[in-house]
């Protein structure tokens, strides 16, 4: 079996880097780096961890993130089981100062400027953006040179000037991850989702990561800007609701497929999280009467 495509540094000679990655499953490993990032998925499925935002994603999921936004997007587990499941995505890598120390502070980039201060709070690319910037990067991968220069800043330019982008990330996010952080991290989230649906004790994660309870209680939150156990209800909320788009499973089997032993919480959770409850979603996600 192939292993998952991971990231390169942009060359000293290249203005950005761009890959078609095609690979079993995703990079699984959470992540960061100075380079900004444009990825749209054409293939696969999973849950996408940015900042403090724990979504679902599949084929069309636009994101451009900011420098140093530590995140993964973690394919579902059937991709990690050797079915000859295939991904497939886009990326553009490029550096604040693609174009060179100063070029973002003319006047004429003062758009292109403050998109990329907004990236570092993470942006989806929705609806007819999204679709127009997935056909320039789909030609941008057969331009070398200046051309692919100039399509990098007419999609920089096309986002910048765009109403359909949201933030990921909520206001006030504060972003203080270090190189440092990066293994303990990669491990504590691999550990997580690959636990989820059983009990998952936090003594354990805390031994997994070389700290006390308390100090990894306080650790944990600094780098996520949530609880322990607000980290793991979002994750499984977010596996519930992407099992709700499906039919073929009851509520009761999805709660307890998502490491809920009683429908009374996981509704109760679910109502929390989402502002309304399992069957709702359900049906207005799959038009059921």
């Amino acid at each position: 079996m192939k292993q998952a495509i991971r990231k390169l540094p942009i060359p000293n000679s290249k203005s950005y880097r761009m890959l078609n990655l095609i690979a079993p499953n995703f990079d699984p490993h959470w992540h960061f780096h100075q380079e900004y990032q444009l990825v749209v998925v054409m293939k696969g499925t999973g849950t996408r961890f940015i900042g403090d935002d724990i979504s679902h994603f599949e084929s069309g999921d636009m994101v451009l993130t900011g420098s140093n936004l530590p995140h993964v997007w973690r394919n579902d587990e059937e991709y990690f089981q050797n079915h000859g499941l295939e991904t497939h995505c886009i990326v553009i890598y490029f550096s604040i100062n693609f174009m060179g120390d100063g070029f973002l502070s003319k006047d004429e980039m003062a758009t292109i400027s403050e998109l990329l201060l907004k990236a570092n709070r993470g942006l989806e690319v929705n609806n007819e953006t999204r679709d127009c910037i997935q056909q320039k990067m789909v030609t941008m991968l057969n331009q070398n040179g200046f051309d692919g220069v100039l399509s990098l800043l007419q999609i920089l330019n096309t986002l910048s000037t765009s109403n359909e982008l949201t933030y990921i990330n909520k206001k006030g996010y504060l972003n203080t991850v270090s190189n440092s952080d990066s293994k303990r991290m990669s491990t504590i989230h691999s550990y997580i989702l690959n636990n989820y649906k059983s009990d998952i004790r936090i003594n354990d994660v805390a031994n997994l990561a070389n700290l006390s309870p308390t100090s990894f209680s306080r650790y944990f939150k600094a780098h996520t800007n949530k609880t322990f156990s607000d980290f793991v209800a979002e994750l499984r909320i977010s596996m519930a609701c992407k099992l709700l788009h499906r039919n073929d499973f009851s509520i009761l089997q999805i709660a307890h497929e998502c490491g809920y032993k009683t429908l009374s919480n996981f509704n109760k959770k679910f109502k929390e999280i989402t502002d309304s409850n399992p069957l709702k979603y359900r049906k207005k996600y799959q038009n059921i009467d």
